[in-house]
C-alpha cells in the first residue's frame, strides 16, 4: 500500500500544478519534493485514521457482520505499511503450498504477541481468523476489536466447557467457508523462544471440519518487539506444509500433534543454526 500512496503522491503534484503553476517557479526546487512528502504524509495519516475510527466504532457484543472484507482489507493494507515503516522485514518461505487452499486450520509456534498479524500479512489469502486468549478482549480492547471483525475468537483456556464452544464456534467458521483458523498449539505464548508441548485438542477443529492443517514456524518476531526503531530487524515465517484433510483424519490428535510438533522443532532449530552462520 506504500507504493500505491508514492505513486498517489507523484500523481498529486503535476496534478496541482495545472491549477497552480508549481512547476514554472524558481523556487519549485524544493517546493516539489516538499509537496510531495506532504501528501504522502497525509494519505497514510488518512489511513491510519480510518483504521482507528473503524475499530472504535465496533461493538465486541454484537456478531462481526457483513464488512467481514472491508476490514480485512485495511487491516491488511494497513500491516502491509506498518511493518516496513516499523523497519521490520518478513522473510517468507513456502507460500506457494496455500495457493488456492482455502479454508483450513494453521497451526505455528506462538513467541510474541505480533505473531498473528505477521502471518494474516504474509498468508492474505487464508482468510486467517485467530482463536486469542481472552484476556486480550479485556487488556487490548483496540486490537480485539479488530480481530473481533475478522472472525477471531476468544478462548476460556482454564474452562474446559467454554473452550469447547470456541472450537464447536470455530468448526462451524470453517465449514461455512467463512475463514480459516489460526491456532498456537502451545496454547501460550513461549516466553524463552522454545517449541513447548502442544495440547492436542486444538486439533480436534481440522479434524471435525474435515479440513487440510497448514504448519508453520516464525522466528524473529521477539527480536523485532525489542529492538523496534534501533535498528532493521527481519521475521522469518515458513510454511512447512500441508496436511490434506483425508490424511489428517488418519490420525489421532496425539499423532498430529507429535508429528507436527517434531517437524516444527526440526524446522525452528535449522533456521537458528542457518541464522548462526549468516550472522
Amino acid at each position: 500500500m506504500l507504493y500505491v500512496y508514492i505513486v498517489a503522491a507523484a500523481a498529486a503534484v503535476p496534478l496541482l500544478n495545472n491549477f497552480f503553476p508549481i512547476l514554472r517557479q524558481s523556487y519549485s526546487e524544493w517546493l516539489v519534493p516538499l509537496l510531495f512528502l506532504s501528501i504522502f504524509a497525509g494519505l497514510i495519516i488518512i489511513h491510519f485514521s480510518v483504521l482507528v475510527i473503524c475499530a472504535v466504532s465496533v461493538n465486541l457484543k454484537k456478531p462481526a457482520g457483513e464488512k467481514v472484507p472491508f476490514y480485512r482489507g485495511l487491516v491488511g493494507s494497513s500491516l502491509s505499511m506498518l511493518f516496513p515503516m516499523l523497519r521490520v522485514k518478513i522473510k517468507s518461505s513456502g507460500l506457494e503450498k496455500v495457493e488456492g487452499l482455502f479454508p483450513a486450520m494453521l497451526v505455528c509456534n506462538h513467541i510474541n504477541n505480533i505473531d498473528p498479524a505477521v502471518i494474516i500479512k504474509e498468508i492474505p489469502s487464508l482468510k486467517l481468523a485467530f482463536i486469542a486468549k481472552k484476556e486480550i478482549y479485556t487488556e487490548m480492547k483496540f486490537i480485539a476489536k479488530l480481530m473481533h471483525k475478522l472472525n477471531c475468537l476468544p478462548i476460556d483456556r482454564e474452562n474446559n466447557r467454554e473452550a469447547a464452544k470456541t472450537i464447536i464456534e470455530s468448526v462451524r467458521l470453517i465449514k461455512e467457508k467463512k475463514v480459516s483458523i489460526g491456532v498456537f498449539p502451545e496454547g501460550y505464548t513461549s516466553l524463552d523462544g522454545q517449541l513447548h508441548e502442544f495440547r492436542n485438542g486444538a486439533f480436534k477443529i481440522a479434524l471435525k471440519a474435515q479440513c487440510p492443517i497448514v504448519v508453520c514456524t516464525i522466528l524473529g518476531t521477539p527480536e523485532a518487539v525489542k529492538n523496534l526503531f534501533k535498528r532493521r530487524n527481519t521475521i522469518y515465517l515458513d510454511v512447512l506444509e500441508v496436511i490434506p484433510a483425508d490424511e489428517a483424519a488418519s490420525l489421532t490428535t496425539a499423532e498430529l500433534s507429535e508429528r507436527i510438533h517434531k517437524e516444527m522443532q526440526e524446522n525452528i532449530t535449522l533456521r537458528r543454526e542457518q541464522l548462526c552462520i549468516e550472522k
